[in-house]
């Protein structure tokens, strides 16, 4: 014998609901996109910042690190913040990615200490 649900007290709603009252409307539709410059304006004025890579990059800023590389692997560990930020300034300053800067250390390290 199946137990009886408790009436939550919206049933009657749910029989009523007419899913086509909800599709927008044509005049909705029909709206236009605002013009991308006036959107930038309006993002500036409220002090959004993007997540777009800059269209250039100057003096101090750091260099967009995305590139197509072929490295599909993922490497986590665990570092002090000091060795991620001289790790990254290392990067930064010679304008290679995370990857190609943890391969160059590699090579740097078999050089000095050899293969086992």
């Amino acid at each position: 014998m199946a137990k009886e649900r408790v009436d939550l007290g919206f049933a009657n709603a749910l029989d009523e609901f007419n899913p086509a009252e909800w599709q927008p409307k044509p005049e909705e539709l029909a709206r236009h996109k605002p013009e991308r410059t006036a959107n930038r304006m309006v993002a500036e004025a409220s002090g959004f910042k993007s997540r777009e890579a800059p269209e250039r990059v100057g003096e101090g800023s750091a260099a967009p690190r995305r590139r197509r590389t072929g490295r599909n692997a993922q490497f986590n560990l665990k570092a002090r913040p000091e060795t991620i930020a001289a790790f990254c300034a290392v990067a930064d300053r010679q304008g290679w990615g995370l990857g190609e800067t943890l391969e160059k250390a590699v090579e740097l390290l078999e050089r000095e200490y050899g293969h086992s």
